[in-house]
């Protein structure tokens, strides 16, 4: 919750707003293989383009101002696709797990920071700007209802509950200052969490419908 101010203080929650976005990038993706084999979970092509790239578009196409890439030993060819990217800075992280690699890359940025995992293909620069901006300098964790994600036919891998319903984070979230809050935005392009093969496929139809229903 925003505090007072002062008469004649003029700074919003809007000015102490994230500027930076960090995609996440530096998983084994070993849930994936049995579908895309040696490709880095990253460089997983939807509809031909590279998630991550989908990724970096977003944040880029955001009102965020900086882009960060957390990379690991697992992810050297996503590291050398990043390098080809005009306006990302890699962190090379240990690769100790996705919480432990968050927290080693947010460590070398100034907070907030908008945070983003490389396998939520669909996000998009709206998603982004409303995180930012709900968050203010506080933590935020985005969320979908459970439900969505069945009806569209993807995995969850982890459910928590919120105001009495079950919800799946999304890979989106706001890294601030002070204790976190959760937000549950009922959005089929965040429901779309690629770990397994069939999210890939569930993903790959649903942007065939969009586009058959948008000619």
């Amino acid at each position: 919750m925003d505090s007072e101010l002062n008469e004649g203080e003029v700074t919003t929650t809007a000015e102490r707003r994230a500027t930076t976005g960090l995609v996440m990038c530096g998983g084994e993706g070993t849930r994936l293989r049995p579908a895309v084999g040696d490709t880095e979970k990253p460089l997983v092509e939807i509809n031909g383009e590279p998630m991550i790239d989908r990724v970096v578009a977003t944040l880029q196409a955001s009102s965020l101002t900086t882009v960060a890439a957390g990379v690991s030993p697992a992810t050297p060819e996503t590291a050398a696709h990043l390098t080809e990217i005009d306006g990302v800075d890699c962190i090379e992280t240990a690769g100790d797990g996705y919480v432990a690699d968050l927290n080693e890359a947010v460590g070398r940025l100034t907070t907030p920071v908008v945070t983003v995992a490389a396998d939520l293909p669909l996000v998009a620069a709206d998603h982004v700007d409303r995180a930012a901006a709900t968050a203010g300098e506080e933590s935020l964790t985005v969320c979908v209802p459970v439900s969505l994600t069945t009806a569209l036919g993807v995995s969850a891998e982890t459910t928590t509950e919120h105001d009495g319903t079950t919800v799946v984070p999304t890979g989106l979230n706001v890294v601030g200052s002070e204790d976190g809050q959760t937000a549950v935005w009922e959005d089929s392009r965040l429901a779309f969490n690629v770990n397994r093969p069939g999210d890939i496929d569930a993903v790959e139809r649903w942007v065939d419908r969009r586009d058959r229903t948008n000619r």
